[in-house]
């Protein structure tokens, strides 16, 4: 069950969009610093989605409620790489996952705003839901105080690799912040699943992109 009350927010439109056919660089800023992000239509990981937007957005605006300085966070899903950058520049300590055919685009935005920056240097990781996850992530050795996740839930397969794959890295004490854009009545069933088996709070909702951005915790026994 869903609890607390959403706050509305809006996106904020602090970015220029262009057309391109193949490569485009968008511009934001958050937390006081210039992000640009290469993007790629061939992949649906290489572009930026409102869910990245409202979380990053989100993060900034609640620090005090959300301290990630020094905290272990891992963004499954990670797309372009722009939350990753985002809670590097917050303090935290990144691993950013996602496909292997994403990761070239996804490691040279995160170098390439990270680098020369006083801060601990992300980590970027092959992950395939699902897939391997006690090989590469043993349980004895990894443990995230954050997992980050935007727009992972749209029209695919792998929502059930996806579903266990929250489960396996959300452990007591992890916080899950998921922020997505809600289009289907298959995102709305993944939400009831997500539901039934963490504690579930909506933090907010952005109506005018239909992205809702919930909290989600291991139930205590």
């Amino acid at each position: 069950s869903l609890t607390g009350s959403p706050v509305t927010l809006k996106i904020l439109q602090n970015w220029v969009p262009r057309v391109s056919h193949y490569f485009d660089k968008e511009h934001y800023t958050y937390v006081g610093h210039q992000i640009v992000i290469q993007e790629s239509i061939e992949h649906f990981g290489a572009v930026v989605w409102p869910g990245a937007l409202a979380l990053s957005q989100y993060l900034e605006s609640n620090q005090e409620q959300f301290n990630l300085k020094d905290k272990k966070v891992l963004e499954i899903g990670a797309g372009t790489g722009l939350l990753s950058i985002v809670a590097c520049i917050l303090g935290a300590h990144v691993t950013a996952t996602d496909l292997p055919e994403v990761l070239e685009n996804l490691s040279y935005n995160i170098s390439r705003n990270t680098q020369n920056l006083n801060m601990h240097k992300p980590e970027v990781r092959k992950l395939v839901w699902g897939e391997g996850l006690n090989e590469d992530f043993p349980m004895s050795t990894y443990h995230y105080d954050f997992i980050l996740a935007t727009d992972v839930v749209y029209h695919h397969g792998a929502l059930d690799p996806l579903l266990a794959t929250m489960v396996y890295f959300c452990k007591p004490g992890t916080v899950l912040l998921w922020a997505n854009k809600f289009r289907f009545s298959t995102d709305y069933e993944f939400l009831e699943k997500v539901c039934s088996i963490f504690n579930t709070t909506i933090l907010a909702e952005f109506p005018e992109s239909n992205v809702k951005l919930l909290k989600a915790t291991v139930r205590k026994n």
